[in-house]
């Protein structure tokens, strides 16, 4: 299994369990707890993980997202906010309600 393989397996399997420990994921891997961390690393530049010390910790997947689901990007999201500012009310916080739910979720949202 090639490093790439085995990292989106990593981040399929974390979207299926939302939270795991690193050296959990590094028996079933069958690799060294540093190479799941670097793993976990490098995934967090283009996922939602993260990790937590102590009781309970570990990594973690944010709350609300899902996986394959495709999310707006920070441009249009941007674009969209600018058209929110000219319009009514209930049209701004019906719009507004539809960024919310395709916006991707981050760490702390529930």
């Amino acid at each position: 299994m090639t490093a790439y393989e085995r990292r989106t397996k990593l981040f399929e399997t974390m979207c299926e369990r939302r939270h795991d420990t690193i050296s959990n994921l590094a028996f079933e891997f069958n690799v060294s707890e540093r190479t799941i961390r670097y793993d976990i690393e490098k995934l967090t530049c283009y996922y939602p993980i993260y990790t937590t010390q102590g009781t309970g910790g570990g990594v973690h997947i944010v709350d609300g997202y899902r996986y394959g689901f495709r999310y707006l990007a920070n441009e249009e999201i941007k674009f969209l906010e600018s058209i929110v500012a000219q319009l009514d009310v209930d049209k701004a916080t019906k719009m507004q309600k539809i960024i919310n739910r395709y916006k991707m979720p981050t760490r702390g949202a529930a």
